[in-house]
């Protein structure tokens, strides 16, 4: 029989109790428990906060000349002591460690009790405990240096302690020391997701003497977050380094730096890249065209982005666009006004080159004429199109048609149309709840929900969020309370924005029935 898998086991399960019983058994049938047994059961007692029983047991294993406790069991105890917040006796313990560590031979053993330390001291929040210990080194030679700050600085950054992470860095450099590639990519990297750029930028510089060179995630986030700060001038030195790296994918690192440079509203910068490109003998595929066209659009540079089309479709400089490019094109051109441009492009230029235009080209056409408010000629685009619809274009309609104040058309819509179709998600739903909810008809939205959940439908969250908040603004209690009652029976737990509008709504109560106490 195994015991110490058997112990184990038990302890895995959060049962000490029994796992201690089988101990005891072992020992009264003549076998001698070594130090796995102990540490085993230390941690089984330290997982299930019974740290009392944990330091008989070190004390009785540090008693006896078989199994004395090796670093493994000092790490395993110091674990249980720091989550039992006992700061100062874990201190201690550590301080023992290191003695210990220095008489182990195995370095394997050494090796695994410092990173449970290390761990543990970040899981718990003393991150000055690791930084003492990165300055001092007390583990000594127990302990391969460069494993050791490669440890402090993934502990660090599982505990998204980043800068503090950079610090271990700088304490390498002192001691002649560097992390390895990947734990630096990791640094830059979380130091970008905690949006500090400028440090960001700063390290991915100091990490080039070091040889470092950004992975492509993390390249894109430093990028994009270089140019929402509009600091063009570090965005392009970064893209200089990525593009002098060794069979780098060019065209793939200035597609990330254009879609980047969108978020900028800087079109000079864009068309300059895009010349660049062409100039560095970077042919720009159509991802790049794309993303170009898409962007001139997006900052009102239509004119510019209709030369690049033009350009694509003479063939000349530039790859031939495909159906996005026109998509694209088309939604800049309804963006500015220039409806008629649109259409011919809709209706001749696709064709003409051989595209025909698919249900996501006609959805951008309807979301544009709504948005000029020419609803008679969005629903004859839509009832001509002769392409089924999807979700997205029923909601689009929708939504123009509760916009321009055309309600009873946009609920004939949904029975003559859409609920026949079977075309309908809860993106749909909402449209319509939002609608009638704003056109004030809660009642109506009320009825709608109901409806829709006698019907078998999947409601979200959201559309149940949508109708009690509508019904909370009218202060009908008794309607909210009744629609969470449902939403409660269908499975959906109520979510913070669904607690925020009860609690809005009962202090709404609170204070009219003061008003109406005081007035009485």
């Amino acid at each position: 029989m195994n015991y110490n898998r058997l112990i184990d086991q038990f302890c895995t399960l959060s049962r000490p109790r029994d796992a201690h019983k089988l101990f005891v058994e072992m020992r009264n049938r003549g076998h001698c428990p070594n130090v796995v047994s102990y540490t085993t059961l230390i941690k089984g007692y330290c997982r299930v906060g019974e740290i009392c029983s944990a330091w008989n047991l070190f004390y009785e294993m540090s008693s006896q000349r078989v199994s004395q406790p090796n670093p493994l069991t000092y790490s395993t105890l110091i674990q249980g002591v720091l989550r039992n917040r006992e700061v100062e006796e874990g201190k201690a313990l550590i301080g023992n460690l290191w003695k210990v560590m220095a008489i182990e031979e195995d370095i394997h053993v050494n090796t695994a009790a410092f990173a449970n330390v290390i761990d543990c001291l970040c899981r718990e929040g003393l991150f000055h405990e690791v930084f003492n210990i990165a300055e001092d080194m007390p583990q000594g030679k127990s302990v391969v240096e460069e494993f050791a700050y490669g440890q402090m600085i993934d502990s660090l950054c599982r505990y998204k302690r980043y800068n503090g992470a950079a610090r271990i860095v700088y304490m390498m450099k002192k001691r002649g020391s560097k992390p390895s590639l990947v734990s630096y990519n990791t640094i830059v990297h979380g130091i970008c997701k905690d949006c500090d750029f400028f440090r960001a930028y700063q390290l991915f510089n100091e990490g080039i003497q070091l040889g470092y060179s950004p992975s492509e995630f993390t390249y894109k986030i430093l990028i994009d977050g270089l140019c929402s700060l509009s600091d063009l001038p570090k965005a392009k030195h970064v893209l200089r380094i990525m593009l002098n790296k060794k069979s780098a994918d060019k065209t793939r690192i200035y597609n990330i730096y254009l879609r980047s440079v969108c978020l900028s509203g800087n079109p000079t910068e864009l068309l300059n890249t895009l010349l660049a490109m062409l100039q560095s003998q970077c042919r720009p595929d159509i991802i790049s065209l794309n993303t170009v066209v898409n962007g001139l659009c997006k900052m009102a540079r239509v004119e510019e982005a209709m030369k690049v089309l033009h350009d694509m479709m003479s063939g000349k400089k530039f790859c031939s666009p495909d159906a996005a490019t026109y998509t694209t094109a088309i939604a800049g051109l309804l963006e500015v006004g220039r409806d008629e441009e649109a259409l011919n492009l809709l209706r001749y230029t696709m064709p003409n080159n051989g595209f025909t235009p698919g249900v996501v080209t006609y959805n951008a056409v309807l979301r544009g004429f709504f948005k000029m408010n020419r609803v008679d000629e969005a629903m004859e685009i839509f009832n001509s199109s002769g392409v089924s619809a999807n979700p997205i274009t029923h909601t689009i309609v929708i939504d123009g048609l509760f916009d321009s104040g055309r309600i009873d058309e946009a609920k004939s819509f949904w029975d003559a149309i859409v609920w026949p179709s079977g075309v309908h998600d809860e993106y749909v739903y909402s449209a319509i709840l939002k609608g009638l909810c704003r056109s004030g008809r809660v009642e109506e939205a009320c009825h709608f929900l109901y409806e829709l959940m006698d019907s078998g439908v999947s409601l979200s969250l959201v559309n149940y969020n949508i109708v009690i908040h509508g019904a909370s603004q009218l202060g009908l209690k008794a309607e909210v309370y009744q629609i969470v009652g449902e939403m409660r029976k269908n499975g959906l737990t109520p979510d913070a924005v669904t607690w925020r509008i009860l609690d809005k709504l009962n202090d709404k109560t609170r204070m009219k029935f003061c008003e109406d106490t005081y007035n009485q």
